[in-house]
């Protein structure tokens, strides 16, 4: 993708007078978009793109996307849909009421551009210097700049709705193969976890919070496959099942015993070197 900075236009009218009407008493992406204006510009991020290519989503935006999608601890699916049904996001951003949105796959790869291009901080770099701009930031305060903070914990988010959605589907696939089976051994929990989407609910705020949900994830899989590998083996086949054990191999650890982990974002594999791998 290539990346030709543009004017960044104002607010449509439509979205301006719809946003006014349906927050009179204002809304935090209003205010910081009236106060603050966009917090960036195309032109910040000319260094991560190629001058040829295909046109690249406005950087600008997905910046700002990604500290309000940290904001609200939202994955990529729920801020991509948030871009295309709420009002205050297409305002502050500047779009038409009408505008689609993009795939969410675009924000991981906004972020993997930032990383290849030793750009973390740059983003609340850019919010600190525009505060300090407005007096809003005392000269001698203490702020904390560290953006690497905020990719990482969408990135564990992310893992959050891999996993879950991974299990989500191996059940799926094993109601329909085998329904009266799959009742007859599953526990109660798994279906209020697994029965919607993980992109309809919120997503557990705080680290520890998060890990005891990945734990618990982990925990779930592990079991599942070894049901399956004691009393239906042709099962562990099946396609969705064949991922499970893949993402697990990739996402947890298991000593010798059995207590799960949950890995850090640091000590990931590259995805493709366990392609061919299985937990059992």
């Amino acid at each position: 993708m290539s990346l030709k900075p543009s004017v960044i236009e104002p607010v449509p009218e439509q979205t301006a007078r719809v946003a006014r009407a349906a927050f009179p008493k204002g809304n935090l992406y209003i205010s910081i978009r009236d106060q603050l204006g966009t917090l960036f510009e195309d032109a910040d991020f000319t260094t991560l793109y190629p001058k040829r290519g295909q046109p690249a989503f406005a950087p600008w935006r997905l910046a700002l996307i990604t500290i309000m999608q940290f904001l609200e601890n939202l994955s990529d699916r729920q801020a991509s849909d948030a871009v295309r049904s709420r009002i205050d996001w297409k305002y502050a951003l500047s779009l038409e009421l009408t505008d689609a949105g993009f795939d969410h796959s675009v924000l991981s790869n906004f972020r993997e551009r930032l990383a290849a291009g030793e750009q973390p901080a740059l983003l609340l770099d850019q919010v600190i210097e525009l505060l300090k701009e407005k007096n809003l930031l005392k000269v001698r305060g203490k702020q904390r700049t560290d953006s690497t903070h905020v990719l990482a914990a969408i990135r564990v988010m992310n893992r959050l709705e891999l996993v879950t959605e991974t299990m989500r589907a191996a059940l799926n696939e094993l109601a329909v193969v085998s329904p009266i089976w799959l009742s007859s051994i599953a526990l109660p929990e798994w279906f209020t976890r697994y029965s919607a989407r993980i992109e309809d609910t919120r997503l557990p705020r705080g680290e520890q919070a998060r890990e005891e949900f990945a734990r618990q994830v982990g925990e779930d899989g592990f079991q599942l496959v070894a049901i399956l590998l004691k009393q239906q083996p042709e099962l562990l086949k099946l396609e969705a099942v064949q991922t499970l054990q893949k993402v697990w191999q990739r996402h947890y650890t298991r000593n010798e015993s059995g207590e799960i982990g949950w890995r850090k974002n640091a000590l990931l594999s590259r995805a493709a070197t366990l392609l061919n791998h299985r937990m059992i």
